[in-house]
């Protein structure tokens, strides 16, 4: 198999410039690596390559027929004439279903609480390690305070190299942006192990998940969350003593975690939002009308719905329509069984036998 049949020129192509803008931005938002702290480094690459790999298998995704349907009608419906009425809607839409995780509570409410403290402490870390680690954020101690041993310390936060704020580091705006990303921890560890319990004792589950795709994501989750932690008890309580075996170890599991994203479990991180575009779609399918099935005469899906799995089937190599030009996209699951039914009873007819 050649290289080019192996490697999406469109996609590769697409997350290489992604890359290369993200470095753009990293040199401008840290005056060109002035305010880039060396030690994150490996961090730093780390989250080149998950850049480089969600933008590709991204791409990949959305050029699938079926997903790049949804995609380029769901945008015609925003930027149309229509679009207006649907911005309240996708608005909506996002708070229930991406912020506040409707779509899981409907399964149960442990799983849901679980599952939102999981998203929640992924999502703030995201916001502030990758800031961090890209130097857009720094910290700076004010010189006046720390040249005072009985003053207390004053750091600047600075925001793409601008100064922003100063605040004592023992005062309720230190305690959390400092410990911000130790209670993010302590969210993932109460989401990600009630998942992982119920992984290890639940026979349904225990006989359909697999190691890499079910159990890798959340003691990865996990062990990024608890190393990280570690680092802080370190610093508060042993005076530094296991930092490098800490920094090490949290530094392995996190990137781990940024190479894995793009190809494991994680990658539906990306993809969920993606759903508000299928809910838009299938609410703009509607207003244009109903499809009726041809056998039992009861409305099952829309007809944008329909007259898309026409275009995406004969796309992708399969034709059906019969002579006539019925298709058996027109019939509802409903319909289909029962044609399914007759058509074994006439073979049955035809053959003389109804059993055996």
């Amino acid at each position: 198999m050649s290289t080019s049949k192996l490697i999406d020129g469109k996609a590769f192509s697409i997350a290489l410039a992604a890359t290369l803008f993200t470095l753009m931005l990293i040199l401008v938002g840290s005056r060109r690596l002035q305010n880039f702290d060396a030690a994150l480094v490996a961090y730093l690459f780390g989250t080149l390559f998950a850049v480089f790999g969600i933008v590709y298998r991204y791409t990949v995704w959305i050029q699938r027929p079926p997903t790049r349907v949804y995609f380029m009608s769901s945008f015609r419906t925003l930027f149309s004439k229509e679009g207006a009425r649907f911005v309240g809607y996708t608005c909506t839409d996002f708070v229930r279903h991406i912020v506040f995780q409707r779509f899981i509570f409907r399964r149960g409410p442990k799983r849901g609480i679980a599952h939102f403290l999981m998203a929640v402490g992924c999502t703030m870390a995201f916001a502030i390690t990758i800031p961090l680690t890209f130097g857009w954020i720094h910290f700076t101690l004010v010189p006046d305070s720390g040249l005072d041993p009985s003053a207390p310390e004053i750091y600047t936060a600075h925001f793409f190299g601008f100064a922003v704020m100063d605040f004592p580091v023992k005062s309720i705006i230190g305690f959390f942006t400092f410990g911000a990303l130790n209670w993010c921890s302590l969210l993932v560890i109460i989401g990600a192990t009630y998942f992982l319990q119920k992984r290890l004792r639940q026979p349904g589950l225990i006989a359909t998940q697999t190691f890499e795709g079910d159990i890798l994501p959340l003691l990865l989750l996990i062990l990024v969350s608890l190393t990280g932690l570690g680092l802080t008890l370190d610093y508060e309580f042993m005076q530094g003593r296991a930092y490098a075996f800490m920094a090490v170890t949290h530094a392995f599991f996190v990137i781990v975690f940024l190479i894995w994203m793009p190809f494991g479990k994680f990658f539906h991180i990306i993809q969920r939002p993606a759903q508000i575009g299928a809910h838009i779609y299938k609410e703009a399918g509607k207003a244009k009308g109903m499809q009726v099935c041809k056998w039992t005469g009861k409305e099952y899906t829309t007809q944008l719905h329909v007259n898309d799995l026409k275009k995406i089937t004969k796309e992708t190599g399969f034709d059906l329509e019969n002579e006539s030009g019925d298709s058996i996209l027109d019939y509802s699951p409903e319909g289909k069984r029962d044609l399914l039914a007759i058509a074994h009873l006439k073979a049955r007819e035809a053959s003389g036998e109804f059993f055996g």
